[in-house]
């Protein structure tokens, strides 16, 4: 007993402060734009919009409500669905008054036989990340699976909204939501 009172505890002690020494990184960071890990909510992470998830509305409320949607499917876990967050997010800034944004992470999606026109897996063909756009009929008017660009979805919308084409019309601009996005969108 004596011996684990004095000289024996000091080097247990010692022992494992260096062995936590030795493993312990400081200073690295493993979240990354470009890699299939978990790094947390990526529309927080790498759009600087974390208030588009949860939507502030479900499918079904949104398909009730006869207003245009975006639907998009991903996973947090994934390089492609981290490169289309700012896409979304872009998108939601001069639609997001007009249309419902409804991003629905792909692994909550429950595995059933069938699905109804209320439910996102009636829409989801199993790969992320899915961009979808429904009109105020519940009509798809964009389905695309992998990486795509704002102009494509803007063009639906435009589309959808009867608006002008982009060429014709001002530059729909997002407007900066704090200063931490900042670089979003260059002051003039």
């Amino acid at each position: 007993m004596g011996f684990w009172n004095g000289l024996g505890r000091t080097l247990l002690v010692g022992l494992i402060a260096i062995a936590i020494a030795l493993t312990w990184q400081p200073g690295t960071a493993i979240a990354d734009l470009n890699d299939d890990n978990y790094d947390g909510n990526i529309f927080a992470l790498y759009a600087g919009n974390g208030a588009i998830v949860p939507p502030r509305v479900n499918l079904p409320e949104s398909l009730k409500s006869h207003r245009p949607v975006l639907l998009f499917f991903y996973v947090d876990d994934s390089r492609d669905c981290k490169q289309m967050a700012p896409v979304i997010s872009q998108l939601q800034a001069p639609y997001g008054r007009a249309a419902n944004f409804v991003p629905i992470a792909a692994d909550s999606i429950p595995v059933k036989a069938a699905y109804t026109a209320n439910e996102a897996g009636h829409y989801f063909k199993g790969a992320v990340p899915q961009t979808l756009v429904l009109d105020e009929a519940g009509e798809v008017r964009f389905d695309q699976t992998g990486a795509i660009s704002y102009e494509a979805v803007d063009d639906v919308l435009r589309e959808v909204f009867d608006l002008l084409p982009r060429s014709e019309s001002l530059e729909l601009r997002r407007r900066p939501v704090n200063e931490v996005n900042v670089e979003l969108v260059p002051e003039t």
